[in-house]
């Protein structure tokens, strides 16, 4: 029976999102370091995403690579949620899009606990989706899990660095030790319940304040709270100058992105592969926080954002 509602939500999410409808991408992208020899030249593929900026950025990535390579390309970038944009690489509707291994591990093919290493993480969602007609390329080191953060004044006061030392500190210096998070954070057993539980941290409910997203990195970076919860990749972390936290005991799940694209296309336009896996190699959480800063801190176009990165890499040619 919950298949079944599953099955009609993404139905709908599908008529609804926009994936009958698209526009093509007209970047005047020449081949830099892929795309050499134009392996894709009359290929037609369309790529999607998700609705927020990391997404938005990575779903333009993929479809100037492409351009650059030769193919044509149609951009259905921006599917809310989750699930239509997956649909689509699923079904065909969509050739590709860059997901996260965390998301696919649990929502998508419905297991409860994480892979602590991110490698064998990948492998498990690459070979469990092969019967879904979708194939995983290689992984990126961007990660965007969850972290604690604190800014540069409580680092230097408190001398926290990884989790472990958040949990010495509230238990030597209990008032020392407040959190912002989000309600949410506050009640998953992947978020504070289980953290607090794998590192030991005794924080008092009292010293728990929930709030939005959005206000926990300004509460954090003005010292309101001594900790904030945030998603490692988020741009504001960078604007903000705040310290993530390392996750010394690897508790949160890994969300490392990847492309999952959809299996028929890549044996039909198998240059896919040599195409995606070098940009994929470079990204890690400290271009995608640039990258995020430069949408949501300075409000530039996520397409030219994507766009100017891969220029300035040498990636594509304009």
């Amino acid at each position: 029976m919950r298949g079944a509602v599953v099955a009609l939500a993404g139905g709908a999410l599908l008529a609804g999102c926009g994936l009958t409808s698209g526009s093509p991408m007209v970047d005047d992208v020449h081949p830099g370091s892929i795309g050499q020899g134009l392996p894709l030249k009359g290929a037609q593929l369309t790529v999607t995403s998700k609705e927020f900026t990391e997404q938005l950025i990575l779903g333009a990535m993929m479809g100037i690579a492409f351009e650059a390579a030769g193919a044509e390309v149609l951009d259905r970038t921006g599917i809310q949620g989750s699930i239509g944009a997956r649909e689509a690489v699923k079904s065909g509707d969509a050739d590709g899009m860059y997901e996260y291994t965390g998301t696919a591990w649990i929502t998508y093919q419905g297991n409860s606990a994480p892979i602590p290493d991110p490698d064998a993480q990948w492998r498990a969602v690459r070979d469990a989706d092969l019967d879904n007609g979708i194939t995983w390329l290689a992984p990126a080191r961007l990660n965007n899990t969850y972290a604690l953060a604190t800014n540069r004044a409580n680092e230097a006061k408190y001398r926290a660095r990884t989790l472990s030392d958040v949990a010495a500190l509230s238990k030597s210096d209990p008032k020392a030790v407040s959190l912002c998070v989000e309600s949410e954070f506050a009640s998953r057993d992947d978020g504070l319940v289980g953290m607090e539980k794998a590192y030991g941290m005794d924080v008092p409910p009292s010293q728990v304040i929930r709030m939005d997203t959005g206000i926990i990195y300004t509460q954090t970076a003005k010292g309101a709270c001594t900790f904030g919860e945030v998603f490692t990749t988020d741009g504001r972390i960078k604007a903000m100058d705040l310290v993530v936290m390392t996750d010394d005991k690897h508790f949160f799940p890994n969300y490392n992105v990847a492309p999952e694209i959809n299996t028929k296309a890549l044996e039909k336009h198998p240059a896919i592969r040599d195409v995606l896996d070098p940009i994929t190699a470079r990204l890690d959480n400290t271009v995608a926080r640039e990258l995020n800063a430069k949408v949501d801190v300075d409000g530039d176009d996520p397409h030219e954002v994507a766009l100017d990165w891969l220029v300035a890499e040498g990636f594509v040619k304009e």
